[in-house]
């Protein structure tokens, strides 16, 4: 590992489709194999011309503008620039970017992140603790119906229990070397900095991020998948920069997900006894490659906003 300087590529924690269009969060601790080939034959989710025009229908339709346009439709429960379909792209259907018909099937299920089996709406209220800085919705409440009941319909015909080929990010296999900051940056600055700022500050229009922040007090917090270097370069190489993903080596991917995560960002909400040390020791020391309580550049990250 190098040292860094300062700006990063397009995450797309990708630009949201907006509220009548829609997409879902991180699929942290999912286990994947290797990238499958692009003819690879992928499950395909219903057509929104296929919705019943009914209660379920309308709620399926709730679904996916909250997932689309997640801040201002549930501002309570999120903290920061994001939203759900800025991880799970093409509203949460496309393959290899943690798609809902990838893993509704699949719980309730085990996850070491909590030490617990979760239901699917546990699963969704971590993504809004975590990935959205913000504060769980009720699991019986109207907003996690609504997500449940949109990503129930993606997964129409899906088979249950069963790892569909593209649910997950691909994983990348890390460098030889290491992952590079100063690459990182140089790769940030020519491929990133144009959407998502050159302090990963994102982009707005009006009020509304319409590229999200990838670091800083408006990004996702140190508990959430994305701040993993080896998800954010699995995701990154799938699909960034946004509309040319797969154009990136797979070591230029490790190395600009490094320099973005290396850089400051809201708390771990599971901070222990307010000791980054002590947090790292529990949660972050066998998750992933991270730079949680590291020391970069003569700071030590983890510290917050």
């Amino acid at each position: 590992m190098k040292a860094y300087s300062s700006a990063f590529l397009l995450l797309a924690l990708a630009m949201p489709a907006y509220a009548d269009d829609i997409a879902m969060e991180d699929q942290s601790q999912i286990p994947t194999a290797a990238a499958e080939l692009a003819s690879e034959h992928y499950f395909q989710p219903p057509l929104e011309s296929e919705l019943p025009d009914n209660a379920y229908g309308k709620l399926v339709q709730e679904g996916r503008a909250l997932f689309v346009d997640t801040k201002n439709r549930a501002p309570e429960h999120v903290g920061n620039g994001l939203s759900c379909a800025n991880c799970h792209l093409d509203q949460g259907r496309k393959a290899n970017s943690a798609p809902l018909w990838g893993a509704y099937t699949m719980y309730p299920a085990y996850r070491s992140k909590n030490d617990k089996v979760n239901s699917y709406a546990d699963r969704v209220q971590g993504c809004f603790q975590f990935s959205m800085n913000g504060k769980a919705p009720a699991a019986d409440g109207p907003i996690i119906a609504a997500l449940s009941a949109y990503s129930y319909w993606l997964a129409t015909g899906a088979p249950t229990g069963q790892e569909l080929p593209g649910r997950a990010y691909p994983e990348v296999p890390e460098p030889e070397g290491g992952y590079d900051l100063v690459k990182g940056e140089q790769i940030y600055a020519a491929q990133c900095a144009v959407c998502h700022g050159e302090s990963g500050e994102g982009q707005k229009s009006g009020e509304d991020f319409v590229f999200p922040p990838l670091w800083g007090a408006d990004s996702f917090n140190w508990g959430a998948g994305m701040h993993r270097i080896n998800t954010a370069a699995a995701f990154i190489k799938e699909s960034m920069p946004l509309g040319k993903g797969g154009t990136l080596s797979n070591e230029d991917a490790w190395h600009v997900a490094a320099f973005m995560n290396s850089h400051e960002r809201p708390q771990d909400p599971r901070l222990v006894d307010g000791s980054v040390e002590k947090t790292r020791d529990k949660y972050h020391a066998n998750d992933g490659v991270n730079l949680y309580g590291k020391t970069v550049n003569g700071q030590m990250l983890g510290k917050g906003l």
